[in-house]
């Protein structure tokens, strides 16, 4: 059974920075493709980025320049690194495992402050 534990959200000032992790388990972590998704309320959930099996990244125009997408095979682990947070950053972010079919995570808090 994939597990998908996200962890590292909570509440920061805007400008700070926050690291989120994304803990897999149950699959074979490396040959997925992974991503980071996130819902802001009464919004659509949104794509902020992508990294592939081979550490090939994409952004969201939103976030480009300031997040940061990474992955540990070994710890099966995917990061988000983000920097110079926004009010507008304010959501719950999801991490997202393969694409047909897709495993999603709980989902982590994010609040960006003004």
């Amino acid at each position: 059974q994939v597990q998908l534990v996200e962890s590292g959200g909570g509440l920061v000032q805007a400008g700070g920075s926050l690291r989120l992790s994304c803990a897999a388990s149950g699959t074979i972590f490396r040959g997925y493709d992974m991503a980071w998704y996130r819902q802001a309320p009464g919004k659509q959930r949104e794509l902020v980025a992508t990294i592939t099996s081979i550490h090939i990244t994409n952004y969201a125009d939103s976030v480009k320049g300031r997040f940061s997408i990474a992955r540990d095979n070994i710890k099966r682990t995917v990061y988000l690194q983000m920097n110079s947070l926004k009010p507008e950053d304010t959501a719950v972010y999801y991490c997202k495992l393969g694409s047909t079919p897709a495993y999603w995570g709980q989902g982590t808090q994010v609040t960006v402050s003004s």
